[in-house]
């Protein structure tokens, strides 16, 4: 991931600068259509009297997150540090709070075209990095909790972990990195700070609304298929903007993250797939959705430092053993929903230390040094235990104050009408 400097850099060509922005303000529509995507996905997945339920929780996520992200997320994520390493200044940068109340940069819109396309870029990497930690808690969660929890765990958590991952040690952070860019790591687009962040924020809320009523393997069936392909598909199509666009330039290195996201999602595909016909005797389109999904997830953090070879190796990989994860919430006994943990959680974990050992230049296998393994392992176990912590202690207030989950009962009438007096099919009856 690129610094804001980067694109700002005075001795960037003007064509080159503008065709960069250009490429950033294309790949942040295809990144907000994943939230929608997301929606799609996760809505097919649940029962019919869920599915508005389901989908409001991304929907309304786009709206929250988007709004706080141009009043104060921006600010923490890639402003100026307020904490050296750790924190960045709400009040600075070209949107939001500073802008609002007259301080700042002037108290006013810069105007600066890629500074601009690069805030609504990662405007969108905030919204959906939450909307994804909704498959954790379907069928059994309350709107209006699920938005305050949405909007504490960003401020408290996405926003920092961004700044964490994402700002440079250059002239937009001058007084230092991001307390783990500046160790290393190496996430391009977001292996740690989405799928890691969201992984461990939905197994937290998970342990703290508990199982639905008779959760066990089988509950519920996907109540429609096709939904829940067009949503994978959308996914991969905005995964494009997702990977590609984080580099901001149109250049080699956006190629290969592009060539990538094509060959790591096609390769989990398969991988899924063997693994799901070997263990239940049956190959699914639900199996073969859900791998494309864990071989984005994977590649995510790793597309500008594989070769296509190796991408295909990590795609068998994330879609194997992304399938055989997904079953740990019966035999552990918490209630994923709709496979948050096993999905983004464990194929974030793969993606991102697989670097460590076959990234190009840095890896094990070019160095013969562990270095960038440990930076890897650090980042991403040192957010996914923050993230968990967090959230969990977010849920547990909200629960045991204004509740959080819905009631058995209501549960089993179903969320749809309980909480938005809608209905997903409302058919006509004679």
């Amino acid at each position: 991931m690129v610094a804001l400097s980067v694109l700002t850099d005075a001795t960037t060509d003007g064509i080159t600068s503008n065709l960069n922005s250009l490429w950033l303000l294309v790949a942040a529509a295809l990144v907000l259509v994943m939230t929608p995507g997301v929606a799609f996905f996760y809505g097919g997945m649940v029962r019919a009297k869920s599915v508005i339920s389901m989908m409001m929780m991304s929907f309304g996520a786009m709206g929250l997150i988007g709004v706080l992200w141009v009043l104060y997320g921006y600010g923490i994520a890639f402003g100026k540090p307020a904490i050296k390493g750790w924190l960045g200044n709400p009040f600075d940068g070209s949107l939001g709070l500073g802008n609002l109340v007259g301080i700042g940069k002037g108290g006013h819109m810069t105007g600066d075209l890629n500074g601009l396309a690069f805030a609504g870029f990662q405007a969108t990497f905030a919204i959906i990095t939450v909307a994804l930690i909704s498959g954790a808690i379907a069928d059994r969660a309350k709107f209006g909790p699920w938005m305050i929890f949405a909007g504490v765990w960003a401020t408290l958590v996405y926003f920092p972990v961004a700044y964490w991952v994402f700002n440079l040690a250059d002239g937009w952070a001058p007084t230092g990195a991001g307390i783990l860019n500046g160790v290393g790591v190496n996430d391009f687009a977001g292996g740690t700070a989405v799928h890691i962040n969201a992984g461990a924020a939905g197994l937290a809320l998970a342990l703290v609304l508990g199982k639905r009523v008779g959760f066990k393997k089988g509950l519920s069936k996907p109540h429609n298929v096709p939904l829940t392909l067009l949503g994978a598909a959308l996914l991969w199509f905005g995964w494009f903007g997702f990977n590609s666009g984080s580099e901001a330039a149109v250049d080699g290195v956006a190629a290969i993250a592009w060539v990538n996201t094509l060959a790591a999602p096609a390769a989990a595909i398969l991988g899924w797939l063997i693994v799901e016909k070997i263990k239940d005797g049956k190959p699914t389109s639900i199996g073969a959705a859900s791998g494309a999904v864990a071989g984005l997830v994977a590649i995510t953090p790793a597309c500008n430092i594989l070769t296509p070879g190796w991408a295909i190796v990590l795609g068998i990989l994330a879609g194997a053993v992304c399938a055989l994860a997904i079953d740990l919430k019966f035999k552990l006994g918490f209630d994923d929903s709709l496979d948050v943990v096993g999905i983004h959680l464990v194929g974030g974990l793969l993606g991102t230390l697989y670097i460590g050992i076959f990234g190009s230049g840095i890896g094990l296998i070019d160095t013969g040094s562990f270095a960038q393994l440990g930076s890897q392992a650090l980042a991403a176990f040192g957010i996914a235990i923050y993230s968990f912590v967090i959230a969990w202690i977010i849920g547990t207030v909200i629960q045991r104050t204004i509740g959080f989950r819905i009631t058995n009962e209501d549960e089993v009438a179903g969320v749809d009408t309980i909480v938005h007096g809608e209905e997903g099919y409302a058919l006509e009856t004679v």
